[in-house]
């Protein structure tokens, strides 16, 4: 039976078909090129959302107690989160910074010690040499040049040249090092700004994506950006539980082996607790070697600890507390996590997984979603 709107496909519909097609895998080809070449700027972006979508979370969480407006309840969890982070700061902040000092000189010793010991024993340790390295860091190291016409010799009052020359080399360097610390205290003041300014409206941008999507497809995507956003805040909380509970028990944990700078331990141990699986390899990498300067004894009693931190992390915790936001194999995580990394640095390593868990929210709506049946002409 045919229908009276039914007809054959015409040489102009075909045309029309790959024109749109044509068009649809050059915008595509467009988006991918420019999602490469500003990925660390949308890592930034989405770290930001992921900030608003926490204290989101913290704000709704407080509202089923209070009954308050929306944005008294964030300003409320903002200021308690504010003054914890300066209690922090004034009851340890020269705590932080004298074993963050401490804790930098004995990593560094210990790699000597780890790399004399390689040498030693005849293993090709190259990859320790991280740059500039002194006159006698290495067996064939040439002697110093004599010094020449724009030179001067130790004692000798240095000459105009000289003194330029080691002016815009300070001045280089000074340079370098504000635009470093501009780059990074910038970049965190901009995933502050975008996680309040997506908590105090989050409404508005849900709209705002719906607003974006196709009319016919607005109610599938308003499921699954319900769906991602419920997820990534179950998965924002109980990984806050987990990174406090990490830092906790290194802490003490350490204060009671006594290794010197137990608390900034702790506290890099919580915060790479955030990325998952090679996180904590570095948090363990760094208690050792921080260890080793107590002792053996105290060395394999951190170790030991690091092991039951991660296996309460790995098979209690995050089990226990993600056991319905997030069911990734771990083996999918840290492939992803490595690929990530590679690619993106720093930036995809740390959000690895929630790019995933986004990944698999979409994957798992489609699979399970079933488009209506077509009605049938009577």
């Amino acid at each position: 039976m045919t229908f009276p709107d039914e007809r054959p496909p015409t040489r102009f519909d075909l045309a029309w078909g790959i024109s749109v097609g044509g068009i649809g895998v050059v915008l595509f080809a467009v988006l991918l090129a420019f999602s490469w070449y500003f990925a660390t700027t949308l890592l930034l972006i989405f770290a930001g959302v992921l900030l608003g979508l926490g204290l989101n979370a913290l704000t709704n969480a407080l509202g089923r107690h209070a009954r308050l407006p929306h944005a008294l309840r964030l300003a409320i969890v903002c200021l308690a989160l504010a003054l914890m982070l300066a209690g922090i700061a004034y009851l340890g902040g020269a705590t932080i910074a004298d074993q963050a000092a401490g804790l930098s000189k004995t990593i560094k010793s210990q790699i000597g010690n780890v790399k004399s010991f390689l040498d030693n024993h005849g293993i090709d340790t190259s990859f320790f040499d991280f740059g500039s390295s002194g006159p006698d860091s290495s067996p064939d190291a040439q002697p110093e040049p004599t010094p020449s016409a724009g030179t001067t010799s130790r004692g000798a009052i240095p000459g105009a040249g000289a003194l330029a020359s080691n002016g815009g080399a300070i001045v280089s360097q000074t340079f370098k090092l504000l635009l470093g610390t501009i780059h990074g205290v910038g970049n965190i003041f901009i995933v502050l700004f975008l996680g309040v300014a997506f908590a105090a409206q989050p409404s508005v941008y849900r709209e705002g994506l719906l607003f974006i999507a196709p009319a016919k497809h607005r109610a599938r995507a308003a499921v699954i950006i319900d769906r991602v956003s419920e997820t990534l805040e179950r998965w924002l909380i109980a990984q806050m539980i987990v990174m406090l509970a990490v830092g906790a028990v290194t802490w003490i944990g350490l204060l009671i082996i006594g290794i010197p700078g137990s608390f900034i331990l702790g506290i890099q141990a919580g915060l790479l607790g955030f990325i998952p699986t090679v996180g904590a390899i570095i948090a363990g990498v760094v208690v050792v070697l921080a260890s080793l300067a107590s002792g053996w004894i105290p060395a394999l009693s951190a170790f030991l600890l690091f092991m039951g931190v991660h296996a309460m992390e790995s098979y209690v915790l995050t089990p226990l507390l993600q056991r319905q936001a997030l069911d990734i194999p771990p083996a999918t995580l840290f492939a992803f996590q490595i690929l990530l990394g590679v690619v993106f640095g720093i930036w995809g390593l740390a959000l690895a997984l929630p790019l995933v868990a986004i990944a698999k929210v979409v994957i798992d709506h489609f699979k399970t979603y079933e488009a209506p049946p077509l009605a049938e002409a009577a």
